[in-house]
């Protein structure tokens, strides 16, 4: 059994704050402040510094933190293979997924999977970057991108949720302004938005798949930018139709170049590291996920 103050104690460190921890798990936060002070009376050593704005780790505290959370997987893990995965999901699991696709499509279904298993400890970040799986800070990450491609990670276990159709789309205001272009070739004398890492563009068409080159009309590491910039009549945009769906249907958003779509290799994926035995929480967030994204019709 893992030591309950140290599950305590990483339980504060991931919910940013006492009285968040405290909420979490059904204690009072001067309950959870007396059993952390008890854990670093017992390890003669100030683990955290408390301020009124927000929490940082000692380097003591960043120390034992990083040593105690492969220990804690490793021991679930172990808790896995011997009762041969059996009993409901339970234990933490931390998630990631892209600020965009988190917010419209992983979030509306986690109140499903938090009820049908309530003793899982969902830890849940919406960020843009590149998390490492393999360092024991987060456990599953949905990514999009090719299969086997550098955005999903090296050496990591990928499950397929969905295709990410993408296509080229910009808004009325900025076609009446400028035209729409006739052919790819035309592509070159408008305004393209995209994020630093998307261009150059892969597009899958008549002709095979083709690549086109240039750069963004405006520079931004941001998906949300990008979209927003399109609906704000700035130029054409490659777009997900998970993202812009609704807009195309209301016409604030029209497509182009229709016999052009984004490549279809790439897919929304469920990502984590290779695990001796996969816990059964992970399993059933994979499940449940799939499950849902199977009923975005963008994804087919």
């Amino acid at each position: 059994m893992f030591d309950p103050d140290y599950d305590l104690f990483l339980a504060i460190v991931e919910a940013g704050s006492i009285s968040a921890a405290a909420r979490a798990r059904g204690l009072t936060t001067a309950a959870l402040s007396k059993r952390l002070a008890r854990l670093e009376l017992r390890l003669s050593t100030r683990l955290i510094h408390r301020t009124t704005r927000r929490l940082v780790l000692t380097p003591a505290g960043r120390d034992l933190h990083d040593t105690l959370l492969p220990l804690r997987t490793a021991l679930l893990e172990a808790e896995e293979r011997v009762g041969g995965g059996g009993g409901p999901p339970r234990g933490p699991l931390r998630i990631t997924a892209p600020t965009s696709f988190g917010r419209m499509h992983v979030i509306p279904c986690l109140p499903a999977f938090i009820a049908a298993w309530p003793e899982v400890s969902l830890t849940v970040d919406l960020s843009d970057e590149f998390v490492d799986l393999l360092d024991g800070r987060c456990d599953l990450a949905i990514r999009i991108g090719a299969q086997g491609g550098p955005l999903l990670g090296k050496g990591l276990v990928a499950h397929r949720l969905g295709t990410s159709r993408r296509v080229l789309c910009a808004a009325p205001a900025y076609l009446d302004r400028f035209g729409a272009p006739g052919d790819l070739a035309d592509l070159a004398g408008h305004r393209l938005l995209a994020t630093t890492s998307q261009l150059p563009w892969q597009l899958d068409g008549p002709e095979g798949t083709v690549t086109l080159a240039g750069q963004s009309h405006v520079r931004t590491n941001s998906s949300e930018v990008v979209r927003e910039l399109a609906l704000g009549g700035c130029g054409i945009a490659l777009r997900s139709l998970w993202d812009v769906g609704e807009a195309l249907a209301a016409g604030t958003l029209r497509r182009i170049l229709t016999e052009y779509e984004g490549s279809q290799d790439v897919g929304i994926f469920a990502v984590h590291a290779p695990l001796p035995a996969v816990p059964s929480r992970l399993r059933a967030m994979v499940d449940h996920l799939a499950a849902h994204l199977a009923t975005v019709a963008a994804l087919d």
